[in-house]
């Protein structure tokens, strides 16, 4: 089979076409949106206390935060930002009271199916605690069974400043110093995040710090909610970030799955700008994917890919033979340590990749003035 034919296999989608077999694929992307749609409608209504959905610009009380505004949508939450409270973070100093905005990460229940876990988001983001991870500040419930998470609000996003192309070098070498920072230690606590992309790395200012952010999805070997460790999900990790162990049905993953996202998201920092390394195509076919990838790194065979002899669905078509391109072809607007480091995390065996931390002693990494706030 030709790698164009496409294969749309995302978590939405798979739920309609699970009742509707005969369905097309742009139609089971249609109704997965509206059931999205609708789900938010339900939440706002639950969170006003009202059967009135309230506009946005006014604002909704979601329990001490008044007035809280809607500010984005996720598949399984939506995000609104308000102020905290004088009285009530026990965390924040008297003057951070008085001033700090917050997210509020409001959950939908009927949403909420593996590989998302908000019970386990909240567990991980606890254990992983520290100074490039979004800090958690509270959760509480709200009815209907909502769990709603209370972290820093942060004004921009990665994915905005890249399509913006407003990210000058320095800024890009301190984004990506924060996020190999993250890593480290989210792997050192055996978390495999699994879901690293520009618009889960957020910013407090334009000039940093950045955090990782959104657990939902994220994998730990000792948590009750997680798979077992050789039968994770690989209905995990966004379109274009995936790696290609997911795409031949690798249930054994490890958190080298993350240094692969890590470098398509390095690649986009030092040169691509708001373009992505590899491309899924409007559907986000996992077929569009293999064929990007091949395209770009070359068709691999089992002497550059040996672990890919074990995976189940490797071998099962046959692609056509790309020749590899060039690194100075796929990134030639950055420089030649930039494409190093980029190079060295986008491997086909996982087991090569640079792991975060070595990430950080990486030269593109270490030759860089200081960022001041």
């Amino acid at each position: 089979m030709h790698p164009e034919y496409a294969l749309i296999v995302t978590f939405s989608q798979a739920s309609y076409k699970q009742g509707n077999p005969a369905a097309p694929p742009a139609d089971a992307h249609k109704e997965a949106k509206t059931l999205e749609n609708e789900a938010y409608q339900h939440a706002t209504s639950l969170a006003s206390g009202n059967p009135q959905e309230e506009p946005a610009d006014v604002g909704t009380e979601i329990g001490k935060y008044k007035n809280a505004v809607h500010h984005r949508n996720g598949l399984c939450s939506h995000v609104y930002k308000a102020r905290a409270p004088q009285h009530g973070l026990d965390n924040l100093s008297g003057s951070e009271h008085s001033s700090a905005l917050v997210a509020l990460k409001v959950t939908v229940p009927s949403a909420d199916a593996p590989p998302h876990n908000s019970e386990r988001e909240v567990r991980l983001l606890e254990k992983a605690r520290s100074s490039n991870v979004i800090p958690l500040w509270e959760t509480f419930r709200q009815a209907g069974g909502r769990l709603v998470m209370v972290f820093p609000f942060m004004p921009y996003g990665l994915d905005q400043l890249l399509q913006r192309q407003h990210l000058p070098e320095p800024q890009g070498k301190a984004c990506l110093q924060d996020l190999f920072t993250a890593l480290a230690h989210v792997h050192s606590q055996g978390i495999i995040h699994r879901d690293v992309k520009p618009s889960n790395i957020l910013l407090k200012s334009l000039s940093g710090p950045a955090y990782l952010a959104d657990f939902g999805i994220a994998w730990s070997g000792d948590d009750p909610d997680s798979e077992p460790a050789d039968h994770k999900i690989t209905d995990v990790g966004t379109t274009c970030y995936r790696p290609p162990e997911l795409l031949f049905g690798n249930t054994k993953y490890g958190a080298s799955l993350d240094l692969w996202a890590a470098g398509c998201v390095a690649a986009e920092v030092t040169g691509l700008g708001n373009r992505t390394l590899f491309d899924a195509g409007d559907l986000g076919s996992e077929l569009a994917l293999v064929q990007s990838i091949f395209k770009s790194l070359g068709t691999p065979n089992l002497e550059v890919w040996p672990e890919a002899a074990e995976f189940p669905d490797w071998g099962k078509m046959q692609f056509y033979e790309y020749p590899a391109k060039p690194w100075s072809e796929l990134l030639p607007k950055a420089s030649q340590s930039a494409r190093d480091l980029v190079s060295k995390l986008v491997q086909y065996e996982s087991g090569r990749r640079m792991s975060a931390s070595e990430a950080l002693a990486h030269p593109y990494l270490t030759d860089r003035p200081s960022m001041q706030p």
